[in-house]
């Protein structure tokens, strides 16, 4: 036993909850904040709406048509604030089933700050 267990044991106890809690305030206000943002909340609806019949538009899983990548992926290949231009414009491909999409302002930045939220390494 250590001397001075019963003092020492409610300090270090205190130490280590504060030390977790500390540790939690670090890595989890930037995924809180994503999934409060309402900009990020707006993006997924208008992906869900627009784009979820092929595409994977979350965090993991695959896309309906193998195909179609998943969102998560876009940062990969290019960067995602590249799509602005195009969504604004109306993007149009030149494969079959893909329609037509054209956003107001508004929605591509949402749809762009959700793009951002989900991307991986």
């Amino acid at each position: 036993m250590i001397r001075g267990g019963a003092r020492k044991g409610p300090w270090v106890a205190a130490a280590i909850v504060g030390t977790f809690f500390v540790s939690l305030s670090i890595t989890s206000p930037s995924a809180a904040t994503a999934a409060e943002d309402p900009a990020v909340r707006r993006g997924r609806e208008i992906a869900k709406a627009a784009c979820a019949d092929c595409h994977a538009i979350g965090p993991k899983g695959a896309s309906p048509r193998a195909e179609a990548p998943p969102f998560r992926e876009l940062g990969r290949r290019y960067p995602v604030e590249s799509l602005e231009e195009a969504l604004a414009e109306g993007v149009v491909v030149g494969h079959p089933g893909m329609p037509q999409v054209k956003m107001r302002d508004a929605e591509i930045g949402d749809f762009i700050v959700y793009l951002k939220s989900i991307q991986v390494p």
